[in-house]
């Protein structure tokens, strides 16, 4: 399986950016997927997360903030970010957790600027 992330860049505060995650394969519609970020000196934390089933859950520091979203059909998932802050720069991450299996995508840089 492989993640490919996109949609990331330079944004003043209180924009908005969308970043997407598109599977290799057909898994995805089984998934778990993830959003994580990582600052520079800051352990990786989870953003948001979304089952198979389509049950969300957010970090309290982006709940209200940002969406996610998957279109199994596109084997794409969708990360609607709003009212962006400086502390949400990060390189963020796409996660897929099949089964017992856990899978990474490169990063996407995001910075927000005040």
């Amino acid at each position: 399986v492989q993640l490919q992330a996109s949609g990331g860049g330079l944004v003043q505060a209180g924009g908005s950016l969308g970043l997407s995650c598109a599977a290799s394969g057909s898994f995805l519609s089984g998934a778990t997927m993830g959003w994580y970020r990582q600052a520079p000196g800051i352990q990786r934390e989870l953003v948001a997360e979304m089952t198979s089933a389509g049950s969300t859950n957010f970090a309290d520091s982006v709940k209200g903030r940002f969406t996610m979203s998957r279109d199994n059909a596109k084997n794409t998932v969708f990360l609607q970010m709003n009212s962006l802050k400086p502390e949400d720069t990060a390189v963020y991450y796409c996660q897929m957790r099949y089964f017992s299996r856990t899978y990474w995508g490169q990063g996407t840089q995001v910075t927000v600027s005040s």
